[in-house]
């Protein structure tokens, strides 16, 4: 069930501005009377805590493209490529005497924007797409395209140690950082051949699409271990990314590019292979949940459910409701949380779309927690304008990046616990 992006923030906090509009007058610290809120009540509420899996993902034009392969001790594997179409950099390019031409390389170069994991060296594969993609089309992580022949990268040069902390040398220039996949010489001569044999095919970019439809660019780590790898994450829309075909003609040194740019499609696809790693066992048994529970980009979610709010007392204004989840992580570890978590919930427990919460679970790395205030979410239940159907949580960058997250569950060994405290008064 794919999460949908149309149901706008501004609808959630309509939602709790009307929900609370017969108690304005009561509604926070700030604006009830002092002795009151002294007279409040707080209580610590139980927790049902489990993971479950989404059917599918939308992931077309993406704010980054995902790259590589790690695997996890909790997760498993996850493996992320994407597929991306090119433009013209100009139409009709003139290259004059093609057998004067000495194609000195071909490289494809994409700008990092982060990476999740660490840098051993990946083996990659760059293959021609045989299927078109459309920017009005729906894709999915599960979405494929066929592909012409083998990896264009030439042999020998497929494993490359990307280093995304590093500038990038290109000449006499110093640019941002970029991975650098060096492509087929062959296949730059066979675009110069076309764009010379009086076809129509450079003459627009609609042409240009027909003949040649784009790429798939992936990775194939046969060979990791468990805590091994990374994804990378790539700006496609910044002009560093693009395909370059660099040249000598007469002695002089030219070069013709290949743009990635807003009118081109592109979107991610992503496989994560559980089976016999502990997130299986919670997805088959969310009765394990209890124990710890687990959030992973692209997949998976943790959910929270609070049945203890229908035990309330009738009449209540909540002042206070702060969701405390630990996680298991040791500084340094690779795999890392991020800063933010997305808390999203099910209005009416039928609907198959998750609506947006107003406020983000943010991480300590001190404390080694996230923090979520809830205090909208009880008060909406509470009052009956929405369904306990719990919280679902999830990395901020759920599309795009390769975060997972271990929670503690209330049965874990660790002495630190979830919880969930709230205060309120009754009038």
């Amino acid at each position: 069930m794919p999460m949908k992006n149309s149901l706008l923030f501004l609808f959630t906090i309509l939602l709790f501005l009307v929900s609370c509009r017969k108690k304005e007058s009561i509604a926070g610290k700030d604006i009830i009377d002092e002795q009151e809120y002294l007279n409040s009540t707080t209580d610590t509420l139980d927790l049902i805590t489990y993971t479950i899996a989404e059917d599918s993902t939308i992931t077309d034009n993406p704010a980054n493209a995902v790259l590589g392969s790690y695997i996890d001790p909790k997760f498993g594997k996850l493996e992320a490529y994407f597929y991306t179409q090119f433009r013209l950099a100009t139409l009709n390019p003139d290259f004059g005497d093609i057998s004067s031409i000495k194609v000195d390389s071909f490289v494809l170069a994409l700008e990092y924007a982060g990476y999740y994991g660490d840098l051993s060296a990946q083996t990659f594969q760059v293959l021609e797409m045989d299927e078109s993609i459309y920017l009005d089309s729906t894709y999915y992580d599960f979405s494929d395209k066929n592909t012409k022949g083998t990896t264009l990268i030439p042999a020998g040069k497929q494993t490359i140690i990307p280093r995304p902390n590093d500038k990038t040398v290109i000449g006499e220039d110093t640019v941002d950082s970029q991975l650098r996949i060096p492509l087929d010489t062959n296949f730059a001569k066979y675009l110069i051949s076309e764009a010379e044999s009086g076809s129509a095919s450079f003459s627009s970019n609609e042409n240009f699409l027909n003949f040649f439809k784009g790429l798939k660019v992936k990775t194939q780590n046969l060979n990791q271990s468990v805590g091994q790898g990374a994804i990378f994450y790539f700006n496609l829309n910044d002009p560093a990314s693009k395909a370059t075909i660099y040249f000598t003609q007469g002695g002089v040194s030219k070069s013709y590019d290949l743009l990635i740019n807003s009118s081109c499609a592109d979107f991610n696809h992503v496989n994560i292979q559980n089976t016999n790693y502990p997130i299986q066992a919670v997805l088959t048994d969310s009765t394990k949940g209890m124990t710890e529970f687990y959030a992973q980009a692209f997949k998976h979610r943790a959910v929270v459910k609070v049945p203890e709010i229908e035990n309330l007392p009738e009449n209540i204004i909540v002042h206070r409701a702060e969701l405390t989840l630990p996680i298991q992580f040791q500084t340094g570890y690779r795999f890392k949380p991020g800063s933010f978590l997305s808390v999203s919930t099910k209005i009416k427990s039928s609907d198959e779309n998750l609506t947006a919460l107003p406020s983000l679970g943010e991480y300590s790395d001190s404390k080694k927690h996230f923090k979520i205030d809830l205090k909208n979410y009880i008060q909406a239940v509470h009052n009956g304008d929405i369904e306990n159907t719990g919280v679902y949580l999830s990395p901020r960058f759920f599309i795009n990046s390769a975060e997972r997250i271990v929670f503690n569950g209330k049965n874990t060994s660790n002495k630190n616990k979830p919880k969930l405290i709230i205060t309120y008064s009754t009038f």
